[in-house]
């Protein structure tokens, strides 16, 4: 049975990040709401926060939990939701979760500032980071002098990255808060967003687009991948193993069946309207971001000593990290080497 909890109901469709900000404003909880499976017997409690209101880019979490993996692995998983203005890297450091669907940029700065975290395993094998531009831009290079509308997150993450690799200025940022208007009404305009979300959002306004995944341009980390505190890890190795276990076979699942975990995400997040689910899963599946790189002979999850390696360079060539911070102890692949779980 799925239990549901402080979800806060609204006018249908995806919100816009504006909107998703004044969702969480107004609620002013950790999360926008939570989704706990109640076990039949006694298990493990495990807490796990989403970087984001609940969607298909999270699906394997939701279809573990929707199909009773994690019951099946002992363990009572509580899903809540992150947001806008949630700081999921502070809840994590502050005990509010056990793990978080994090990002590897903050892995990293994590570490430099000697908060200890590591990754377990990444189900997603690259970042869905992407610009969005009218269909006569050819290349992310074209944009060199116009105006990108970028999030405040994104300014010390992949902007950093698109400045280094294009040569883009700080004259050419904008700030991005979910707001269309400007992309719509200047068609010279792009905007940063997640493959899986902004290109909808922009045709649902009227707006004929594509986009550029800089995955594919060479932008070097993991799509969300699973973190928790090192004493967590080093106290509960069992409960972690169990957990990544279940998360990779939900993603296996949800892949070849969907309808279990969009029920639940639909239920947490009810404005995750039918027309956007259907678009992220056929994005998730078209670009193969579970299956592709090393998960396809290694298994789901897995990341290499080479990504984190590239990772660490930008980030050391952009000044985030110093060069003897010790981007090896950010992940292991403990949990993962041994399950080799390929679509």
């Amino acid at each position: 049975m799925i239990r549901k909890q402080a979800v806060h109901g609204g006018e249908k469709g995806h919100p816009s990040r504006r909107r998703a900000l004044k969702l969480v404003a107004g609620a002013g909880l950790i999360g926008a709401g939570v989704l706990r499976p109640r076990p039949a017997r006694a298990a493990t409690k495990l807490r796990v926060l989403t970087y984001f209101f609940a969607e298909p880019s999270q699906g394997g979490i939701f279809q573990a939990a929707a199909t009773g993996l994690y019951e099946k692995a002992g363990l009572d998983v509580e899903i809540k939701q992150g947001g806008p203005q949630i700081n999921g890297m502070m809840l994590l450091a502050g005990g509010e979760a056990d793990i978080f669907m994090a990002s590897g940029i903050a892995v990293l700065n994590s570490i430099e500032r000697n908060v200890p975290v590591i990754a377990v395993a990444a189900p997603q094998q690259f970042d869905l980071q992407a610009i969005v531009t009218r269909p006569d831009i050819g290349s992310i290079g074209d944009l060199k002098g116009r105006r990108i509308l970028v999030t405040a997150g994104g300014r010390a993450g992949y902007w950093l990255w698109l400045k280094q690799r294009y040569g883009f200025t700080e004259e050419q940022v904008a700030p991005y808060t979910g707001n269309f208007q400007p992309f719509v009404q200047d068609p010279t305009i792009a905007v940063g967003g997640i493959a899986t979300s902004e290109p909808y959002l922009a045709r649902q306004a009227g707006v004929d687009v594509k986009y550029f995944l800089l995955a594919k341009q060479g932008y070097p980390p993991y799509g969300g991948p699973l973190v928790a505190m090192k004493s967590y890890v080093e106290s509960n190795r069992d409960v972690v193993a169990r957990f990544v276990q279940a998360t990779l076979e939900g993603w296996k699942s949800f892949l070849s069946s969907t309808a279990p975990a969009l029920a639940l995400i639909q239920r947490m997040n009810p404005r995750a309207d039918d027309g956007w689910m259907a678009y992220s899963i056929a994005t998730l599946k078209e670009l193969n971001v579970i299956g592709d790189g090393d998960a396809a002979t290694a298994g789901i999850g897995t990341m290499s000593e080479e990504r984190w390696r590239q990772l660490a360079d930008f980030m050391v060539q952009v000044q985030l990290i110093k060069p003897t911070t010790d981007w090896k102890s950010a992940y292991t692949n403990e949990f993962v080497k041994d399950l080799r779980i390929t679509l």
